[in-house]
């Protein structure tokens, strides 16, 4: 039955997407001990290639793929960490001469509310990633350092998208307790957690069903153990709260999506989940 509903779904926004050539990080370069760490990561998620991602070595090679996998629109995210920096810019000029990207600017954790406006008003970016855990001193989300970034997005209408998973340094950082604290604080404000703050499933879920300006974005994480957690939720309270996600290039964005005819989503949640929530939320015009 889901995958008869699937092939009705006719638009898709893939929340969070990267090309290789990014950054080592991604595997732009072969034989770098960065490009084995993005095949063991693939493998580890499912992917059954683990070097699907060499099609993105370019712009045009990544936007093809994207085209033949029927997603709509995949949003590059930008980073902004001692070890990983791309400008604002940079994903400005890479989403902008292409109706298939949508780009996700970031700051540092010492970022300026400037920077957001300019990221926005200036650039034309959608929102604004931030990633506490990573800083050369981490830190939870719900810092106080952060919180001019939190206000800055509040008040230009944007979503602050907050990563954190398994691969954070510290699980303790991983903690969704702080994204209630700032839901709280800035109830108007629309929070995206990438990576769905996995293993903490039950948690975030948790923080979700209390605050409905949290939204899920599990991304290759909802394909592992504990993951039906968000789909179960997601056929309940939480349908409009839950974005997809292939986490591309760490997973094919082809395969993630096939692979969601298989994880029991409700007919009437999928739209939701693939398309609908993501326009709402990045306030865009498809």
């Amino acid at each position: 039955m889901v995958k008869k509903v699937i092939g009705k779904v006719k638009k898709v926004i893939d929340m969070r997407s990267r090309p290789s050539f990014l950054h080592d990080f991604y595997g732009a370069t072969p034989g770098t001990k960065e490009y084995e760490v993005v095949k063991w990561l693939n493998r580890r998620v499912g992917s059954k290639d683990d070097e699907h991602f060499t099609r993105s070595k370019t712009v045009a090679g990544f936007v093809e793929e994207i085209r033949e996998t029927g997603i709509t629109a995949a949003v590059v995210v930008g980073r902004d960490t001692p070890g990983i920096r791309h400008s604002n810019d940079q994903i400005s000029e890479i989403t902008g001469g292409h109706k298939e990207l949508v780009g996700i600017g970031s700051v540092g954790i010492n970022g300026s509310a400037t920077e957001v406006e300019r990221a926005i008003k200036t650039l034309g970016l959608k929102g604004i990633n931030l990633e506490p855990g990573f800083a050369s001193t981490p830190m939870k989300a719900d810092d106080p350092l952060l919180y001019p970034i939190y206000d800055a997005c509040d008040q230009l209408g944007v979503p602050v998208c907050i990563m954190s998973g398994p691969t954070s340094p510290s699980l303790e950082l991983t903690d969704p307790a702080p994204v209630g604290r700032i839901a709280r604080a800035f109830p108007n404000l629309s929070i995206v957690c990438y990576h769905g703050f996995y293993p903490y499933v039950n948690e975030i879920i948790g923080v979700a069903f209390r605050y409905e300006n949290v939204y899920l974005v599990p991304d290759m994480y909802i394909f592992l153990p504990g993951g039906n957690l968000y789909v179960e939720a997601a056929n309940g309270f939480m349908k409009d709260q839950l974005m997809f996600g292939s986490s591309y290039p760490f997973r094919a964005m082809g395969q993630s999506l096939e692979d969601y005819r298989e994880l029991g989503f409700r007919e009437e949640v999928l739209d939701q989940v693939l398309y609908q929530n993501a326009k709402r939320v990045l306030k865009l015009e498809i």
